[in-house]
């Protein structure tokens, strides 16, 4: 295994982690691998089943990454599932994430994941545990685990959960930290969800998009988001488009002529940037940008 240098330190003397001397038991020190954020930034917590299902596996995916690209440090616990997929969403778009283990960091908990926690490491993130180097992770440890992960983030997410899922141990360290919850529905058919739909009948906050995160969470980075996203396009065509609502040309007649292309492609483009949400049909061939 090749995670660099194993560093022992206080949490109090570690302005990123400091918060974690105000959680119920507070690990007198951490042992790290990899590199911890220099200062306090957005951090969520993604957490959810070892066997999620297609869609939980989705909503992780794209929750994830436009979290991560969008400046948030993500954290998880490198188990199986959503954990694993969090981090690796996160290395997908060049985001930073830290990984919580149960076990000393002499090795990797699951094996399997060990190449998973080298490239965090590689990618400028760290791993990190209470647990001595040596020491061998029991059942317990996990739960156990759990409150630093809600410790660590400014928020928690989670995409999906069983009814009796693990899950909600996290969810539940968290509500007992004061932090807040995000969650997305699902289907009231699937078990998958049972437990997704339980915690926002109790109270948590809907996460029907991942901007729904960021708004509340940190409104200055979505309000730079908005600004931005507004005038770039995944194409010159869509760009320039975007950029003559933005500037106040809302009729469609009027900005098929002004960005001179042929008229199947600006229909493409403008069928495109409303099925992304960029844009919005305010009837009569009038077009407005996303409110």
């Amino acid at each position: 295994m090749n995670i660099g240098k194993i560093n022992r330190i206080s949490i109090v003397k570690n302005g990123y982690v400091s918060r974690l001397k105000n959680i119920p038991s507070p690990p007198l020190e951490l042992y790290v691998a990899g590199t911890l954020p220099a200062k306090r930034q957005l951090t969520v917590a993604i957490i959810g089943p070892r066997k999620p299902s297609a869609y939980g596996r989705e909503v992780t995916t794209r929750f994830t990454s436009f979290l991560a690209k969008h400046g948030a440090i993500i954290v998880s616990g490198l188990a199986f599932g959503v954990d694993s997929i969090a981090h690796q969403a996160t290395l997908d778009v060049g985001g930073t994430t830290i990984a919580v283990l149960a076990n000393g960091l002499h090795h990797v908990y699951p094996a399997t994941h060990t190449s998973l926690a080298e490239a965090i490491v590689r990618s400028g993130g760290a791993l990190l545990s209470e647990k001595p180097l040596g020491y061998e992770v029991r059942r317990h440890d996990f739960l156990a685990r759990n409150r630093l992960i809600s410790g660590l983030a400014d928020v928690i997410f989670v995409p999906e959960a069983t009814e009796k899922s693990g899950t909600l141990s996290t969810v539940q360290h968290a509500l007992e930290q004061g932090k807040d919850v995000f969650v997305t529905p699902g289907p009231i058919t699937s078990p998958y969800s049972a437990g997704s739909n339980r915690l926002l009948q109790q109270g948590a906050h809907v996460a029907l998009k991942p901007e729904d995160i960021l708004e509340y969470s940190a409104p200055e980075l979505a309000s730079e988001l908005t600004q931005t996203k507004l005038l770039i396009g995944d194409t010159p065509l869509e760009t320039d488009i975007l950029r003559l609502i933005q500037a106040g040309t809302q009729d469609g007649d009027t900005i098929s002529k002004q960005v001179q292309a042929p008229l199947n492609e600006y229909l493409q483009a403008i069928t495109m940037l409303e099925l992304k949400g960029d844009i919005r049909p305010l009837g009569g061939n009038v077009w407005g940008l996303r409110s």
